[in-house]
Formats: structure tokens, sequence, C-alpha cells
């Protein structure tokens, strides 16, 4: 009866720290690559109580995670890394094939449709309190839309 007990009491701290978290991800995904290749993106969407931005990312599967964005310049597509996304209160921000992304660069191996890859998203609050969210983002086909996977997949709440 005390492991029950402590087991609610566990879960209902865990509730109760989920309900105060700042910072949602839903649907992460990454494209798979090929034998040899160095980079991907990864995609997601991203809800905050209180406005914050993305200001950094990071993973195992690479020494390099930088926050890029896909923009017309001269009426050529240019992507070009950026030091933020601000992420508004209340209202969803879509990372998003040819819009902003997370870029892992410099892969060790090749991820394959089906893996998982964990990511560790860095926010900034307008305080500079930072809040770290940990994201297993499903790999998705080379030839993968913005489209969501299955429920429940690469969905996260900090």
């Amino acid at each position: 009866m005390k492991y029950i007990a402590h087991t609610l009491a566990i879960a209902a701290a865990l509730l109760a720290a989920s309900a105060h978290a700042q910072v949602t991800v839903k649907d992460a995904w990454i494209r798979a690559t090929v034998p040899q290749q160095k980079a991907t993106g990864a995609f997601m969407r991203i809800d905050a109580a209180k406005d914050t931005k993305l200001v950094s990312a990071s993973s195992p599967v690479t020494p390099v995670v930088e926050v890029h964005e896909m923009a017309m310049q001269d009426n050529v597509m240019r992507m070009r890394q950026v030091p933020a996304v601000d992420v508004p209160a209340g209202k969803t921000v879509e990372l998003k094939p040819g819009g902003y992304h997370v870029m892992l660069l410099d892969l060790k191996q090749q991820v394959k449709e089906g893996d998982t890859v964990p990511l560790a998203l860095v926010f900034e609050g307008k305080d500079g309190k930072r809040e770290t969210v940990e994201v297993k983002a499903q790999v998705r086909a080379l030839n993968a839309s913005a489209q969501p996977a299955a429920a429940g997949h690469g969905d996260h709440k900090h």
C-alpha cells in the first residue's frame, strides 16, 4: 500500500510540474537522410504560456545544431542561421520545411525513417530565464511534408 501511495505522489508531482510548464512542443520530426548525408532539418509546433524565444538546440546525434530560417532574398530561396525564433504567448509557431527550422549539421551517422532522435531545445523568456525542453523527434521519410505523423508520436510537454 505504501508503494501505491508513493507512486501516486510522484505522479501528482509530475502532473503539477507539467501544469506549470511554459513551453509545449508537439509533432516534432526530422527528415531522414541518405548514406553520407551530413545534414538534415528538424520541424515541430511550439506553444508558450508566456512570450519566449527558441535560442538554441542540441542533440547527441551531432555536435552542431543551429536554428535556421529559409527566406526569399533577391528571388532566391536562401537558408541562414538566426539567433532566435520568437514564440509569442498563446500563438503556435510552426517550424516547417521552407521556413524556420532546426538544422542538424555534421551528422555522425545516417538518420533513418522510423528512428527517434532526442533534441534539447533551449527557450529564453523576456526575463532572461532559460528553459530546456527535451523532445523525441520521429524520423520521417525523405519526401515527408509538414503533415503530422500518427497521434502521440514526437509530442512532449515540459
